[in-house]
């Protein structure tokens, strides 16, 4: 397949166009730099200039494609309007993908995150839905929600659509700002690793490797409609992964009192993300893509070390 990657240079992304092309497919990344467009002509694909804001350029590249992977977003909306305006600037990227694709069922497999079906109290699953955002989830991760049912409703468009559902921690030996990286960094500041409560509530987490095969594998042979869970631990307690990183780093492993002043006090912005729980199954997208999660667990990332080689 021809397939367009949007986002072919972030974390995830550096893995997948990889991945594709050792399929056998035609990559074309979009780039916005030259040093973008020199790390993707690096990995064997195909360079189109452009950026998120060319509605009509992405359209284009769509149309000219077999099929489009999205794994991209408006960092530079971040600071100004933090996650709202960064998925309010998606939709319509989205939307412009299916006006290019629309009837021709050709697929497209956005990025979607594990904890939009919300707290069930039970692991999600793949058929949970995106729970709507609205005023009263403005700057948490639900914001993004917008995005992932627009995707999925580019299925009754004639679109083979899917959303993956990537882990709340994806981590690799080139994560050099996900969340383990930001937690590591606090530890290293406070003086000790800090966990909310208990611990006990439940993260989830992927090596990007195996995300990079579950784009693929959605991208050939996904069914329209559907979400996948790129999930390979699916409950770590929370304590766990704090311990883990104090026995590396020397530090002691405390717990920070699940209060209002306590925990946003240690985690900063992160706090209301790291006291939830967001258990997550992955068995229907292994059954129905038939996807084995093949690199190291969380843990065992962790204890390879690579993450604290400049601590």
């Amino acid at each position: 397949m021809r397939v367009f990657v949007a986002g072919g240079t972030g974390h995830s992304g550096s893995y997948i166009v990889p991945e594709l092309i050792a399929a056998g497919h035609e990559v074309t990344g979009l780039a916005r730099s030259d040093t973008a467009a020199a790390v993707l002509s690096a990995h064997g694909a195909k360079v189109r200039r452009g950026d998120l804001e060319d509605l009509d350029g992405l359209k284009e590249a769509a149309a000219d494609s077999d099929g489009v992977i999205h794994v991209a977003h408006r960092q530079d909306l971040l600071l100004a309007g933090g996650i709202d305006a960064v998925a309010a600037a998606e939709v319509p990227i989205m939307l412009a993908y299916g006006e290019a694709l629309a009837g021709t069922g050709k697929p497209l497999v956005s990025a979607g995150s594990i904890g939009s079906p919300g707290n069930l109290g039970r692991p999600a699953t793949e058929e949970d839905p995106a729970l709507p955002g609205g005023d009263a989830h403005k700057g948490t991760l639900r914001a993004r929600n917008v995005v992932e049912t627009a995707v999925i409703g580019l299925a009754e468009r004639g679109v083979r659509s899917s959303v993956v559902r990537i882990a709340n921690i994806a981590h690799s030996t080139t994560d050099r700002a996900g969340f383990l990286v930001q937690l590591i960094a606090l530890a290293t500041e406070k003086g000790f690793v800090g966990y909310p409560g208990d611990g006990a509530n439940l993260w989830n987490a992927v090596h990007v490797r195996d995300v990079a095969s579950l784009f693929r594998l959605a991208l050939e042979k996904g069914p329209a409609g559907k979400y996948w869970h790129a999930v390979g631990d699916g409950g770590i307690p929370f304590r766990e992964i704090a311990e883990a990183i104090g026995n590396r780093l020397g530090l002691p492993v405390l717990s920070v009192p699940a209060d209002v002043l306590m925990v946003p006090g240690y985690f900063g912005f992160l706090a209301n993300i790291v006291t939830q729980s967001y258990p997550a199954s992955n068995l229907i997208t292994r059954r129905t893509l038939d996807w084995e999660p093949a690199q190291p667990s969380l843990l065992a990332d962790l204890d390879n070390g690579h993450y604290f080689s400049a601590s």
